[in-house]
């Protein structure tokens, strides 16, 4: 398929992306993750369905997939300011925002929201913050965590709820910052906390 959105052509036969007819080279899992948004244009796409899509259940940080995003955005000639291309919906996700023709040579159509996709946009957004080990022992530090990893991994189970990834609820382990500022600053709309004795 070929899609063309302004200057940009992206050949997915031939895994190409080209910008005013000049090849522009980028990583298969920036290139993945333009057709990826592309395919999904219809729709807001939360930042875990993007870190599961693209790393395939593999655990990597935030700034992985941010760093992928800042390389799509340089490749089609985009910028984090401007999101002319690709938009961030704060607290939901991205969204490719260009006008899109395919290779038919016609505009292709937005298809219909289906509720499950309404439900990926619109679902309450929710955060497991690292349990606290009230235990005594610091060498049972792994049970706690252990413990808050199984609640995120339960919960990402549910298709009404977009969970924060571990990555991003770990790193307020420790701190001590209030419960809304943590749930401002990750975009969420719910915030778990809790201990292990």
């Amino acid at each position: 398929m070929i899609y063309r959105a302004g200057n940009l052509t992206i050949d997915t036969n031939l895994y190409r992306l080209s910008r005013d007819d000049e090849q522009i080279d980028v990583e298969p899992q920036v290139f993945d993750l333009l057709i990826y948004l592309i395919n999904n244009r219809n729709r807001v796409v939360a930042r875990n369905e993007l870190l599961d899509t693209l790393w395939k259940g593999r655990v990597v940080t935030d700034s992985a997939l941010s760093a992928r995003l800042k390389a799509a955005r340089k490749a089609v000639g985009d910028s984090g300011r401007s999101q002319t291309i690709i938009k961030t919906i704060h607290g939901r996700g991205y969204q490719f925002i260009a006008d899109v023709v395919d290779s038919t040579n016609r505009p292709s159509e937005p298809a219909p929201r289906s509720a499950e996709s309404l439900l990926s946009a619109e679902a309450p957004a929710i955060a497991v913050l690292p349990f606290e080990n009230m235990s005594g022992d610091p060498d049972q530090e792994y049970f706690s965590d252990g413990i808050t990893e199984d609640i995120i991994t339960e919960l990402s189970r549910f298709r009404e709820l977009r969970v924060m990834a571990r990555n991003s609820s770990f790193f307020y382990k420790g701190q001590t910052a209030k419960v809304q500022d943590i749930g401002h600053k990750l975009g969420v709309d719910y915030v778990v906390e809790g201990s292990v004795r």
